[in-house]
């Protein structure tokens, strides 16, 4: 890909993370304050880690690995162990804007 997207409205909050927390990981809000690796629905991705705390992007622009096939466009999302992929039943809305099938890693805007 010969452009980037890196950065556009990359907005975080800082929660208290979960013990399952990793940098790279989709994250769902687990209590007040709290997140924790998302199981299904995902609110952002955790950015950086440190003290039980986690940097949690919630807008802009991610890239994360995905399972079972991906194309650009607006497509319902969950977090699958760590992935994520389209799930038309129980996904929540993102804009996909490329996709590496070599990588297996797909760019979405939260």
């Amino acid at each position: 890909m010969n452009v980037s997207f890196d950065g556009y409205l990359a907005d975080s909050l800082t929660f208290e993370a979960a013990d399952d927390v990793a940098v790279g990981l989709p994250v769902a809000v687990s209590d007040n304050g709290k997140v924790a690796k998302a199981a299904d629905v995902f609110c952002g991705v955790c950015t950086a880690l440190k003290n039980g705390f986690a940097a949690v992007q919630l807008h802009g622009y991610v890239r994360l690995p995905y399972t079972g096939s991906m194309t650009v466009g607006y497509k319902l999302l969950v977090a699958d162990n760590g992935n994520i992929k389209v799930d038309a039943d129980n996904g929540r809305e993102y804009l996909v804007i490329d996709v590496d099938a070599d990588n297996h890693t797909v760019g979405i805007i939260l």
